[in-house]
């Protein structure tokens, strides 16, 4: 009888490199998603404020809102990394 170890088909070599190609791809994606919402609305808080300064303090919310999105994104980011693990090879 030949004992098969399940765990090396399970998770291969390569596991950990796509783990963290995941969490560096959450958080690359998640900060271009930020930068182009802070721009967008950037250009719209600049636009609104030719014609209405007395609104421009309000129209900070999406700026914050986009800079939460790339915190949100290192924070996947930083989970992902810590519950990846290296496969363990026994004979």
């Amino acid at each position: 009888a030949t004992i098969v170890d399940l765990h090396s088909f399970a998770c291969p070599a390569s596991a950990p490199f796509f783990g963290y190609l995941g969490a560096a791809a959450a958080m690359s994606l998640a900060n271009l998603g930020a930068a182009y919402g802070t721009a967008k609305s950037g250009t719209g808080i600049s636009g609104m404020g030719v014609g209405r300064p007395d609104l421009v303090m309000k129209a900070l919310i999406p700026v914050v809102m986009a800079g939460v999105v790339g915190i949100y994104g290192l924070i996947i980011a930083v989970i992902i990394s810590t519950k990846i693990k290296a496969p363990v090879f026994e004979n």
